[in-house]
């Protein structure tokens, strides 16, 4: 498929990821307008649902979806779409991936377990995607080498470290997964 560089495009990416990874941090870090934020505090509805132990300071959580804006150039701009990380969402997921280009997935590399349900969905639905590796603080860098094996990724797959809170690696996190896009798509 030729894209022509001097029509203008708005494209559909989703920013996916577990529990508690980052998401609505990473979009309210990189959009350009206020996001669309559906946090809601997290009540004793979600014991036995919601797994904490990875995130025990954790007090709210999506429940429909957040949104923002990039603009990367006259040409190009990239609408936003952060998942909630609960697989009972799993139907909002599926919803939100209609007329998406592909999917920013963010894992921790302290639960990478947590990662699979996701990777299987994007897969599923057939969307390139690439691989941000969250960085928490008082969290070891693992090498990436190893977080791909750990995550069983083609060595097609763009993965990167990133900090959701820092807005320059949000942004190099969704060059990377455009540049792979628009690889995989000529």
């Amino acid at each position: 498929m030729y894209l022509d560089p001097a029509v203008s495009r708005s494209v559909k990416i989703l920013v996916m990821g577990h529990f508690g990874v980052g998401k609505t941090t990473f979009i309210g870090s990189i959009s350009e307008i206020e996001p669309l934020q559906t946090e809601e505090e997290i009540t004793e509805a979600s014991e036995g649902l919601d797994d904490l132990s990875g995130t025990p300071d954790k007090t709210t959580t999506t429940v429909a979806m957040d949104f923002g804006r990039l603009t990367l150039s006259d040409t190009l701009v990239l609408y936003l779409f952060g998942t909630p990380g609960q697989e009972r969402f799993k139907e909002m997921w599926e919803g939100l991936s209609r007329g998406a280009l592909g999917a920013l997935v963010l894992v921790d590399p302290e639960r990478l377990h947590e990662s699979f349900p996701i990777l299987d969905l994007v897969e599923q639905f057939g969307l390139g995607y690439a691989i941000g590796v969250n960085r928490f603080d008082g969290t070891p860098d693992y090498p990436l080498d190893e977080v791909r094996e750990a995550l069983n990724l083609s060595d097609e797959t763009p993965i990167n470290y990133c900090d959701v809170r820092n807005q320059d690696s949000a942004a190099q996190s969704l060059i990377t997964l455009v540049k792979h896009l628009m690889s995989i798509l000529g």
